[in-house]
């Protein structure tokens, strides 16, 4: 019997507890590489690989962003979504587009680990508000 070896990080735990069908991908980790080289590595377009991003308002209250790894966040955008006067990096957004890709690639729980899974699987367990900030 073949044993798996994919790394049993809490987001693994959590997609397997939620049965999120996923695909596990390693991948040499290059520090300050980002999702150019997580893309690079798995020959997949870079737009398909979402980053986390923590922020904060002005009154400190965290925030996470999920972000296409090609855009950055439009930090004066996603203010004036959230009706606050200033965000800023301690350092999310999900775009409609997202929906029309075939799989999305995010971070497993470690680096040089991503774990592949549809868009509806993403939005199912994270119920994320979705803004468009990108840019």
């Amino acid at each position: 019997m073949a044993r798996d070896k994919t790394p049993v990080t809490p987001a693994v735990r959590l997609l397997r507890q939620q049965g999120v069908d996923f695909v596990p991908h390693q991948y040499a980790y290059e520090e300050r590489g980002g999702t150019a080289v997580s893309a690079r590595e798995l020959g997949i377009d870079e737009h398909r690989v979402i980053k986390t991003l923590i922020m904060e308002d002005e009154a400190g209250r965290p925030l996470v962003v999920l972000m296409h790894g090609d855009l950055q966040v439009s930090a004066k955008e996603l203010a004036r979504l959230l009706g606050v006067k200033s965000v800023k990096a301690m350092p999310i957004y999900l775009e409609e587009t997202i929906r029309e890709l075939p799989t999305l690639f995010i971070n497993g729980g470690k680096r040089g680990f991503l774990v592949e899974m549809t868009p509806a699987e993403l939005e199912r367990v994270l119920q994320p508000i979705p803004v468009r900030v990108g840019i």
